[in-house]
């Protein structure tokens, strides 16, 4: 097994270390964060970073990176306060991925890269109408992360749209139904694929699977 130590990451060639640093925390969300600014200009943009934080109440974390330069996404939520998460889905990846281009503040992804915006209700910020799974969110808070200029934005959960069709009776959302992607490192979209749900787990109980047959069937 290779070995790699921290003296070896801070020498690495910079793209090299990137994709190592970036695909070796594991599979990620692969999200679109939408948003419109005040004046009426929508942006989306591919995230890797979002992530539950609570359920009662509902929240959700995403990070940014460094406010050194212009974030269209964070800079229209602290106007505005809201903004959407959109699951890529495998039939959208390509489009998905090209919102990570830099494109000038008054040039909306949408109409560059052939996703479509939705608006649901009078919420103010757009979905993304090919996405299956689509949350509504508000921004609560932010943290900074000093070790390396970052921001952690807190928001909470207002709105959810998904198919039915893939809530099971307890709520869960059986994701690859939906054909919900992850990403591998910075560029690298897979399609996950359920192996097993498992009860609630407590200390001296065996590992019981929700889809395990009973041993008199």
């Amino acid at each position: 097994m290779k070995h790699i130590t921290a003296d070896n990451i801070r020498k690495m060639e910079k793209i090299f270390r990137l994709n190592l640093i970036n695909s070796c925390t594991g599979y990620k969300s692969a999200n679109l964060i939408a948003t419109k600014s005040k004046s009426g200009n929508p942006n989306v943009a591919v995230f890797s970073s979002v992530t539950h934080i609570g359920s009662d109440p509902a929240l959700l974390g995403f990070v940014t990176r460094p406010l050194s330069v212009a974030r269209n996404t964070y800079n229209n939520i602290k106007e505005t306060s809201v903004f959407t998460v959109n699951h890529i889905h495998e039939k959208m990846i390509e489009r998905a991925h090209q919102t990570a281009a830099k494109y000038e503040e008054d040039i909306s992804e949408f109409s560059k890269t052939g996703l479509i915006e939705e608006y649901l209700g009078d919420f103010h910020a757009p979905f993304v109408q090919q996405s299956e799974v689509k949350l509504g969110c508000r921004y609560v808070n932010e943290y900074e992360i000093k070790e390396n200029d970052t921001v952690l934005v807190i928001a909470a959960i207002e709105h959810i749209y998904y198919d039915e069709g893939i809530q099971m009776p307890d709520g869960w959302l059986r994701l690859d139904d939906a054909g919900t992607v992850a990403v591998n490192g910075l560029d690298g979209y897979s399609l996950p694929s359920l192996l097993d749900r498992f009860h609630y787990a407590r200390p001296g109980q065996e590992v019981k699977s929700f889809f395990s047959k009973s041993k008199d069937e």
